[in-house]
């Protein structure tokens, strides 16, 4: 998330000094209505509570939950209950997917000194989690199966760039096993590009300068990483059940292929950096770049060899590969709007107790979905249906909200307003949010209104202080590229999306010690943040809501768009290929002009009475501004991908690409093909701008 694994950023030079909140309107409002919204927002985020939180907290992190367990299956028991407690109508979304778990897992250094190293973690008796439960095996999902031994080849960050230096010194990882550190790109791509070299197989482990000791105590003493800590984690490259592409995971669906499935064929393990000591020390052969030297106690060599090692992965996908999963589904239906969906999710699985990830994001969901129900039996109602979700095996691939995305697109394209998703919500005091640029001004307007849980001033304010923003600025969001479970909505299907978090620095990711002590203790000590998480949410949601015009900024979305061109033109120069993004320019400059009409003509509107028709027509207009900027064949050899503005770069995965089509033609393709696909999402954006230019026209009542 943009607060944890941060893509791009922005600044945003827009709302310089106005009148008080107090005073201002909420975007999207009429005059009559914008109190009463105010108040009701208040309302709602004044009841969030931190002893409810942390006692949902400890139920739901008592013990690792992984998609596909009983364990997993109790939590959604557990938030069926808290909706229903909370006066919600529930549902239950109930999927069969592709989910092989491993059964059998091994490493041995086989020479110099023969040793089979002990994968798991262990158990602590400072955090009572780990001595009351057995730990979720030490593995990676979607990993290949078989039984290998080879030389060891330290690959560094096993980016493409990493096996570029090593072609450079002539060493290969062919035949070999390669082991990598953790960071800097998904391991799902770490472990693609370990196979297309031919390894026999990949061991990926967590650097003490990464997250160790290097960066500050470790835990229990302190919130590090320490010397058995290993990251679990999916190696699968793409999102939903890799058997069933584009289309929902039902019982009897068609299941393609294993050797058609984004996943690796080889074994690939997460170790401890206390295990990758017994594979690295004793390493020799090249010396390495200087850059490539980590956090242990010894010089890195490249290798290969003269340790050998041995590594076995085997799996249930033979006897048990189909498994079940369950979203659930707390509802408050709309009153005047009620096939109109504005939707808040959380992921609810874990490799671990999850206390951080994620349960502090479902918890914060149910406390928002608390809130709002209760402000419901006040007296106001939302005119628009809110879904507050949690979704399951997220952690394997986005698989449980890509499976709700794609068993329900058509509803979802006709009447979604905006997904909201809390992942990894609450670990520590730093606010951080992103998302698409079009609901950016929406979250920092609800942050105004939130009081930060340190007492001095609200969320907004201390953001901007730590930030160290200057005037006439904003701070920094992040990009939508891709890693959670907002993908579905907005990478495949174009609906707007926004996130937000409080974090802090740790290195407990995906690791058994992700659990209520550790959130006691080093994370959000106090539920503060949990709950102020969801007073957000509820801001959120009833502001998306009610709204009687969609608050969407497509001035901001444009500017936001504007700074994207300079990096083509320096790529373009770079290749020496003729052309330049001046017809992109061109195209967000008509898009700002019409966003700059919209929105006087909107306030224009608001100022005095809108008829419903009219707001029908404006919001169904407004709806259609991102899809406008989708494909429905998606992205060349990213299929699933519809969306042309952001996406997760597909050579590293944990950063963002912006206009992946035009970019993407740019790194790997022709100049022909650039100007082709330069071409397409110059037609998209004024199509988006024609849909402005339709809410214009029906917000003013014009025909």
């Amino acid at each position: 998330m943009p607060w944890r694994r941060a893509g791009c950023a922005t600044l945003v030079l827009l709302l310089a000094s106005g009148p008080p909140l107090a005073a201002q309107s909420p975007i999207g409002f009429g005059a009559q209505g914008a109190a009463a919204q105010r108040t009701a927002e208040q309302g709602a985020i004044a009841r969030p509570d931190t002893a409810r939180a942390r006692a949902l907290a400890r139920a739901l992190a008592d013990r690792p939950h992984v998609a596909g367990t009983p364990a997993q299956a109790r939590t959604r028991d557990l938030v069926i209950e808290a909706m229903r407690a909370a006066g919600l109508s529930t549902e239950v979304g109930e999927y069969e997917v592709w989910l092989p778990h491993t059964v059998d897992y091994g490493v041995w250094r086989i020479s110099p000194d023969p040793k089979a190293l002990e994968l798991r973690e262990g158990r602590l008796p400072e955090d009572p989690t780990t001595m009351a439960h057995d730990e979720y095996p030490t593995v990676n999902g979607y990993s290949g199966t078989g039984d290998v031994t080879g030389e060891i080849v330290y690959v560094n960050y096993g980016l493409i760039e990493d096996y570029a230096q090593l072609d450079s010194i002539g060493v290969s990882v062919r035949g070999k096993i390669a082991i990598a550190r953790y960071g800097r790109s998904f391991r799902g791509i770490k472990a693609r590009e370990a196979e297309r070299r031919g390894a026999l197989a990949l061991l990926m482990y967590s650097d003490p300068q990464d997250d160790g000791y290097v960066r500050g105590d470790v835990y229990p003493e302190g919130p590090f990483r320490n010397d058995r800590g290993v990251q679990r984690g999916s190696v699968m490259n793409g999102a939903g059940d890799p058997s069933t592409p584009g289309y929902p995971s039902k019982p009897g669906a068609r299941r393609i292929p294993l050797d058609s499935m984004p996943v690796p064929r080889i074994p690939v393990l997460p170790l401890s950096y206390g295990n990758a000591v017994e594979l690295l020390r004793d390493v020799r052969g090249a010396s390495i770049p200087s850059n490539w030297q980590g956090g242990l106690a010894f010089r890195y060599h490249v290798g290969p060899g003269p340790v050998v090692a041995r590594v076995r992965v085997q799996s249930d996908s033979a006897t048990a590969a189909l498994k079940t999963i369950w979203n659930t589904y707390g509802i408050i239906r709309g009153t005047e709007f009620p096939d109109e969906l504005v939707i808040i999710g959380a992921h609810r699985d874990a490799w671990s107790p999850g206390a951080v990830d994620n349960v502090s994001g479902t918890v914060s969901v149910i406390e928002a979905a608390r809130a709002v129900a209760e402000q419901v039996r006040t007296g106001w109602r939302p005119r628009r249906t809110m879904v507050f979700a949690t979704w399951d095996a997220e952690e394997w691939g986005l698989v449980g909200s890509t499976e709700y995305v794609e068993d329900d697109s058509l509803r979802l394209m006709r009447g979604a307003v905006a997904y909201l998703n809390q992942d990894a919500s609450a670990s520590g005091p730093n606010f951080g949010g992103g998302g698409t640029p079009s609901l950016r001004s929406v979250l920092r307007d609800v942050t105004r209104a939130v009081p930060d849980p340190n007492g001095e001033g609200s969320v907004y304010e201390v953001w901007r202080r730590r930030a160290r923003v200057a005037d006439g600025e904003e701070p920094a969001m992040g990009d939508p590229g891709g890693g959670s479970d907002f993908a579905g909505f907005y990478n495949h299907l174009g609906i707007p999306h926004s996130d937000w978090g409080f974090g802090g620095g740790n290195g407990i990711y995906h690791s058994n010690y992700d659990s209520y002590t550790f959130q006691e203790r080093f994370g959000d000590v106090g539920y503060r943040y949990h709950a102020t998480a969801a007073r957000i949410g509820a801001a959120m949601m009833m502001r998306l809501a009610n709204a009687d015009v969609l608050p969407y900024d497509y001035v901001e979305f444009a500017r936001a768009m504007r700074r994207y061109l300079p990096p083509v033109d320096r790529a373009l120069a770079a290749k020496g290929w003729r052309g330049s993004s001046a017809p992109l320019a061109s195209a967000i400059d008509r898009m700002e002009h019409a966003a700059q009409g919209f929105a006087a003509a909107r306030d224009s509107a608001l100022a005095g009475t809108l008829p419903r028709a009219r707001q029908v027509a404006t919001n169904a207009a407004l709806r259609d501004v991102e899809r406008a900027m989708t494909r429905p064949e998606g992205l060349r050899g990213r299929p699933w991908y519809r969306n042309l503005i952001y996406v997760a770069d597909v050579d590293n995965g944990y950063s963002n690409m912006v206009f992946p089509s035009v970019n993407e033609a740019i790194r790997y393709g022709t100049e022909a093909l650039f100007a082709e696909e330069l071409a397409d999402l110059v037609a998209r954006f004024d199509a988006a701008t024609a849909a402005l230019e339709r809410a214009t026209r029906a917000v003013s009542g014009a025909r």
